[in-house]
């Protein structure tokens, strides 16, 4: 059932109110002239202002804010659930503040409303943009019924350090992948028409650094370069830009010495200027008054002015702007006309959604957890997951096999739906241990959890899956993290399996010799170097939302092939971060040949350079497991890599070439990335950079050619003066399975 919600029709312009019927006649900009002439001071800056509470905060609605609404001071409300509380604060302001200007309704819908897709981390696994495009659709449509129509989503934050909390946010490391799934989180939540009322307003966040926090501490100190920040850090961003993101958020984080929401060279130069984004910016939660624990402000006021003069238009829940604006401006330290800016890119907002016309929510309760969107969110939960061992053939696992199901995580619905999952119900979830006994039934299905939960330290139930195990011809352990231990304000300096998980998998081995299957539930890649000889098979199954149960049992049952690839470096240790694919080559680059390992040096060595490279003695210099790595239960097989020229011209397209085959015996899909290296540049470059990838399915035996394409944009970068430019030289185009893919060719460009 889909119906429009108009409590109160007759006062509407869309029925005749004579104030919204000036509004909607002639261009966009004509009709924000028309508000602003008629705007007051006050009127001014209440637009500004997003109010609200905490997520977890219940209550009846306030007079004092119906009084704000009332008096046309408040823009924006966020985290107001309740749809008669949002039915009536839209209807006040409709109707009874000064120039009827309609309420923006946020909250963040991050990865799904009721039903809840795998982490944005774990949605990166699939390499699939159109996945993560009908999951942003799916949550726009769940969520605009209860009068959302702004999320704080995406968060395009490359990610290098897997010890920040947010990386279960993040598109992960690389800035080609994270800029393909920025577009495709923009169009799904916008949908193809803004003044759609199932739209929902995306916003990129957080601009920009904020995942290079020091230690991946959140909240932390960055230090960015220039140039690095424009060729990984900023892209993804652009590629929101270029995709009609109509919000921006500025980050918690200070980059470079100057707090996001007080840096003018990003939020005005660069955005502004340099991308031409007109739409508006919001602060983080309280991220303006933040900028005086920085450092960086003195006082309230004195955060307003900056935040105001970099170009943050609304201020999210602290009120320094309504304290101070007017003062600031009446001083003269502040501009009217800065005041104007900011509150014109917000009405433009305002009016692209269609919110003069429809600002009533629409009623769908029949598409919340509707077949066609669980269907959605198993599918990406299935694409999501990555196979990462499989010894002898563990997996797929034979239909006569018995199987004890051990681990914290076997049948937990409320963690595996991950962070920041406000709406979201447990009850609505469908554990893997539930979906194991549907499909093998309980004669089969011999589960004893061992653990209460992922931190657990006491042994008292290990006997108990020990004599599991016994029973049984495979064990499928269930580990990983509770959704609590990764987000916002989650960092973790040790980054392995917590609680006595470790221990309770090395029991079993000893004690039974049984083959185990790692399954991780996991908001970040878990260490693994402990206990990795110890299993037999490891899937990646991240945190994977609602149909996560029914994607992790058709995995481990053969009934879909696994596909997953890794959007990020998964390391050895904590030791070996930040890592990732893309880094420099140094002066005394890393290498097999050289390498020198800890137990290789003589006791009593002289003391010397030994190995003289850049690496570890004990963790040496390859991940666990490399950047767009993921098993199959079929293989492939890379033919001859051909190019369609040896040296590329400016305006030239180089063609790639290549026969990909399915040399086993199932259905499978391959993810086949590109890679380029530019061996010489007036900057150092990154030793590989991905550029293109391609999602093929393929039968057993059976072959195709793939064609991929390089441009000269591909080829280009900013220099040390941030010129974004094309220099000749000798590259190097390789392509494969994942990063540390060697099949290569050499081209130059003149």
């Amino acid at each position: 059932m889909r119906r429009l919600i108009l409590p109160f029709v007759v006062t509407l312009g869309l029925f005749g109110c004579e104030p919204n019927q000036q509004v909607v006649e002639g261009s966009l900009e004509q009709q924000i002239d028309s508000l602003m002439s008629k705007m007051t001071l006050t009127e001014k800056i209440g637009q500004t202002a997003q109010r609200g509470t905490s997520s977890r905060v219940k209550g009846a609605l306030s007079e004092e804010l119906k009084t704000a609404v009332r008096e046309g001071r408040v823009g924006s409300l966020i985290n107001v659930m309740n749809k008669e509380f949002v039915d009536e604060l839209q209807r006040i302001a409709v109707e009874e503040s000064p120039n009827r200007i309609p309420l923006i309704f946020a909250r963040d819908v991050i990865h799904g409303f009721k039903t809840i897709f795998p982490i944005p981390l774990g949605q990166a696994a699939t390499w699939n943009p159109r996945l993560v495009e009908d999951g942003a659709r799916v949550a726009a449509v769940e969520a605009s019924t209860y009068g959302v129509r702004w999320t704080f989503a995406p968060m395009l934050d490359i990610a290098r350090d897997p010890r920040w909390g947010r990386i279960a946010e993040s598109p992960g490391e690389d800035p080609f992948l994270a800029s393909e799934l920025s577009a495709a989180y923009v169009r799904g939540f916008q949908g193809k028409d803004l003044t759609d009322p199932s739209s929902m307003v995306a916003c990129a966040k957080h601009f920009v650094g904020y995942g290079a926090a020091e230690g991946g501490r959140d909240y932390n100190t960055t230090i960015i370069h220039e140039p690095l920040l424009r060729n990984v850090y900023l892209p993804p961003f652009k590629k929101a830009v270029d995709a009609g993101v109509q919000t921006f958020m500025s980050g918690f984080n200070e980059l470079n010495g100057v707090p996001v929401s007080g840096n003018k060279f990003l939020l005005d130069q660069v955005l502004r200027q340099e991308w031409a984004f007109d739409g508006f910016v919001v602060s983080d939660w309280n991220s303006v008054t933040e900028m005086i624990a920085h450092g960086y402000c003195e006082d309230e006021k004195d955060a307003a002015f900056k935040a105001a003069r970099a170009g943050v238009d609304m201020e999210m829940t602290s009120q320094s702007y309504d304290n101070y604006l007017e003062e600031l401006i009446n001083q003269g330290k502040l501009d009217e006309k800065e005041l104007d800016r900011m509150v014109r890119s917000i009405l433009r907002v305002k009016l692209r959604m269609g919110l003069f016309d429809q600002p009533y929510r629409m009623e769908n309760e029949d598409a919340i957890l509707s077949e066609s969107h669980l269907e959605k969110a198993k599918q990406a939960a299935l694409q999501s997951i990555v196979l990462l061992k499989n010894e002898d053939g563990v997996l797929p696992l034979k239909s006569s096999q018995k199987i004890a199901v051990i681990g914290p995580l076997a049948n937990a619905p409320l963690d595996q739906l991950g962070t920041w999952i406000f709406d979201g119900d447990q009850d609505d979830s469908v554990t893997p241990l539930t979906s194991l006994l549907d499909k093998l039934g309980k004669q089969n299905v011999n589960s004893v959890p061992g653990l209460g939960f992922s931190r657990d330290r006491s042994v008292a139930r290990f006997s108990k899956a020990i004599r599991a195990a016994e029973q049984s011809d495979v064990v499928l352990f269930f580990g990983g993290e509770e959704a609590i231990l990764s987000g916002e304000a989650h960092s973790r300096a040790h980054i392995n399996l917590p609680g006595v998980q470790e221990e309770l998998i090395k029991t079993i081995r000893a004690k039974t010799k049984k083959p185990i299957v790692l399954i991780i539930q996991a908001g970040r890649p878990i260490v693994l170097e402990n206990i990795i000889n110890e299993v037999d098979a490891v899937l990646m199954a991240w945190h994977p939302g609602t149909m996560g149960g029914p994607a992790i049992t058709d995995v481990l049952l053969g009934e879909f092939n696994p596909s997953g690839r890794l959007p990020v470096t998964w390391p050895k240790s904590a030791g070996q971060v930040p890592i990732y694919y893309n880094y420099k080559n140094t002066g005394r680059p890393a290498s097999e040949a050289s390498f020198v390992g800890i137990d290789d040096i003589p006791v009593g060595a002289w003391q010397s350079s030994l190995g003289n490279n850049s690496h570890y003695l004990d963790d040496g210099f390859r991940p666990q497991y490399p950047f767009g790595y993921g098993l199959s239960y079929t293989s492939f097989a890379y033919g001859d890599l051909n190019i369609s020229k040896d040296t590329l011209g400016s305006n030239d397209v180089l063609k790639v070439r290549f026969e990909l085959t399915n040399t086993g015996t199932l259905p499978g899909a391959e993810t086949v990335q590109m890679y380029i290296r530019d061996h010489v540049g007036s900057i150092t470059r990154p030793v590989k950079e991905l550029k293109n990838f391609q999602r093929v399915m393929l039968n057993p035996k059976e072959s195709k050619v793939i064609e991929l394409t390089i441009d000269s944009s591909d080829l280009k970068f900013y220099n040390a003066e941030n010129q974004f430019v094309l220099e000749p030289g000798q590259f190097s185009v390789y392509v494969g399975a994942n990063a540390q893919s060697s099949i290569r060719k050499d081209f130059w460009v003149k």
